[in-house]
């Protein structure tokens, strides 16, 4: 039976800041990561102090990347307009393209700066990537603003801000990414060369989503934007899969000692803390969106400090 879309997309508000569904499940997200990487640092020769570190590069460069992405490539017309707002990530959502190349950002950052191999990182955190992408899918789906085209399956969705009953698009993406984790995991588990599971991630992650995204229902300009960065993503991908898999086999590399830790660990502690509360402020939805969408249903989003007045952001300054 269709499903009617009827879920708060805000947890709660605190001090007149939202709490969003969509921000909650990249916390918990980078929490995974976190948690995975510990269970993961005897194998990746990491002191629990450096598992702190590369959590918080990590989670920095996927919300850098996504953030840059939305502000220079999706919404620039608005962002150049409004340059203060480049910085607020709780009016406007994150770029999946740009999540994926600022962790990889984030984790190559953190390898070059402890000068340790990045491949057998990049391939452990490649499962963490696949979890952190299903959350924020989930997210998008309780935020319900992005949909799909309509149709007349048995699990078709009626989203309040779409006409129709239409294909829950960031469903199928979720458990598209959701099954790479066992996959990756079990090529992990093989000890494959260094680097390829990662390599299968940037390959497999925009193959399997160009078949979704035709069933998403984008706007023209926002469609061909989305599909080419697919296409350079699977490229990246396939040219690392086939350079991986062509490469003649060397000696295995000495393992580098477990890293020291260095540091106060209480600043670690309550840097990863913050980290995990900043993405909760982040709505799923573009910029130009929030305002439309919520406004009626939230009319305290037009009074809060922290957000703009809504005719600030209407589309046609665009």
């Amino acid at each position: 039976m269709p499903f009617v879309h009827d879920i708060d997309p805000i947890v709660a508000t605190i001090g007149g800041v939202h709490v969003w569904w969509y921000g909650l499940s990249y916390s918990a997200g980078f929490l995974n990561a976190h948690l995975f990487l510990r269970r993961a640092r005897a194998r990746l020769h990491l002191s629990l102090a450096s598992v702190y570190d590369l959590t918080l590069c990590l989670a920095v460069g996927v919300l850098v990347g996504g953030r840059s992405i939305v502000v220079f490539v999706n919404e620039w017309p608005f962002y150049r307009r409004h340059l203060s707002l480049m910085p607020a990530i709780w009016v406007g959502g994150l770029a999946t393209h740009g999540l994926v190349a600022g962790g990889a950002a984030g984790v190559l950052i953190f390898c070059a700066r402890r000068r340790m191999p990045f491949r057998p990182v990049l391939d452990a955190l490649a499962v963490a990537a696949a979890a952190i992408l299903g959350c924020g899918r989930i997210g998008n789906f309780i935020d319900g603003q992005i949909v799909g085209t309509v149709t007349s399956v048995a699990w078709a969705v009626k989203f309040p801000s779409a006409e129709g009953f239409r294909h829950p698009v960031v469903l199928y993406d979720g458990l598209k990414n959701f099954l790479l984790v066992p996959l990756l995991l079990a090529l992990v588990r093989r000890r494959m060369p260094p680097g390829r599971s990662a390599a299968l991630f940037l390959l497999l992650y925009p193959a399997l989503r160009i078949p979704i995204d035709l069933l998403r229902d984008y706007q023209a300009e926002t469609a061909a934007t989305g599909q080419m960065l697919n296409a350079i993503m699977a490229a990246a991908g396939a040219a690392l899969l086939a350079r991986n898999v062509l490469r003649r086999a060397h000696a295995p590399a000495v393992s580098p000692p477990e890293l020291p830790a260095s540091g106060s660990m209480h600043w670690r502690r309550l840097a990863l803390a913050a980290v995990l509360a900043i993405p909760v402020v982040i709505p799923s939805d573009a910029t130009r969106d929030v305002p439309a969408t919520y406004g009626a249903r939230h009319p305290r989003l037009a009074h809060s400090r922290l957000y703009p007045p809504l005719d600030s952001l209407r589309s046609d300054e665009r």
